[in-house]
């Protein structure tokens, strides 16, 4: 029996500011809730609204969180930890452009930032568990980015030492999600080691298939990637435990494709649009989420090169309303069946008689 998808949900990374109402708990849930959003993704490292060390410590104060919450008709549907999840594992080429994401404490000091970022992943477990959620949505790290294209060849077996230690890093941290009956689910995303299929079963191979490494689906990475996006969810549905609803456009030209030629987004052929913008096929991604019993929350992540965030937002809240689809409790063709009589089926199948 297929089921309902919950939403429609929007990620506050992108809008929780200095200003009001985006900068304080009460009032960003209250203005998601105006929209009509039903539920909201937490970015996990933004004070402004939460306060992830008191959250993993006290069920007082996530108590006091999901209450507010209600109050504007709202649920939390994740803690989004991409920001901690990225720092477990730093090409050092990245060092300091990635520095940014740690406090001053550990800036500079690549062993440091690690453990703090494995330390505050653990703590999103035991929030996670406070607040009563089910998935957490995050980045994994890389470290054979930078290798991506092989050239210069690489030597044999560089990529495997990657994958490898990229897997230890992440065992304990699955352990503390299993404890706290919570699912990771890593967005697949360009920059990170796991991008694709391919990545996420090399990884998923070395983590010994880990029950809580999971996926949160994104399908606007995949179209920028001309990957086939509808066919990754009936390969991988199982482990789809999130879902981002964001839209993406490819448009190459003579002059650049994937790759896009270093240009800002707006000059880029790969771009990512507001929800209805861009060319990824919504209508039949809800279907086969809905086919194969998807039941969590489908998330607006809003970004988009041309309109404004506000504007998306709006957009979204109904855009996602309109695509969530309420699956039949029967089957369509039900008027014309009949009860089962095991003896007309034998005399149907002409097995009538004992003979044959």
């Amino acid at each position: 029996m297929a089921t309902n998808i919950k939403g429609p949900g929007i990620y506050l990374a992108q809008f929780a500011s200095d200003t009001a109402p985006f900068d304080s708990w009460a009032s960003i849930t209250k203005w998601a809730g105006g929209l009509g959003f039903k539920g909201v993704q937490i970015p996990s490292w933004d004070k402004r609204i939460f306060d992830l060390d008191k959250a993993a410590e006290s069920q007082t104060y996530c108590d006091e969180i999901a209450g507010v919450a209600r109050e504007h008709g709202i649920a939390i549907t994740e803690l989004g930890t991409h920001l901690q999840g990225q720092l477990v594992a730093v090409h050092p080429a990245y060092d300091e452009a990635f520095d940014g994401f740690a406090p001053e404490a550990v800036r500079k000091n690549p062993k440091a930032r690690q453990a703090w970022a494995v330390e505050q992943m653990i703590l999103s477990a035991k929030a996670s568990q406070r607040l009563g959620l089910k998935s957490n949505v995050s980045f994994p790290g890389a470290l054979a980015w930078p290798f991506l294209y092989p050239w210069p060849q690489r030597p044999a077996g560089l990529i495997e030492a990657a994958f490898d230690e990229l897997a230890k890093r992440w065992m304990p941290i699955f352990d503390a999600f299993e404890d706290a009956g919570c699912n990771v689910c890593f967005e697949l995303h360009p920059g990170e080691d796991l991008f694709d299929g391919t990545t996420f079963e090399m990884f998923l191979e070395r983590v010994n298939n880990h029950a809580r490494c999971c996926i949160n689906y994104d399908p606007s990475h995949f179209l920028l990637q001309q990957l086939d996006y509808l066919e990754f969810i009936d390969i991988y549905h199982e482990r789809i435990k999130a879902l981002h609803i964001k839209d993406a456009e490819f448009r190459p030209t003579g002059r650049q494709g994937v790759y896009s030629g270093y240009q800002p987004w707006v000059q880029r052929a790969g771009r990512f649009r507001s929800l209805g913008d861009g060319q990824v096929d919504f209508g039949a991604i809800f279907s086969k989420m809905a086919q194969y019993n998807y039941d969590s929350w489908a998330v607006l992540e809003w970004e988009c090169c041309l309109k404004h965030p506000e504007a998306g937002a709006a957009e979204g809240a109904e855009f996602i309303r309109r695509h969530i689809i309420r699956v039949t409790e029967k089957a369509f063709d039900d008027f014309a069946g009949g009860d089962t009589d095991p003896a007309q089926l034998r005399r149907m199948l002409g097995l009538q008689g004992g003979g044959q």
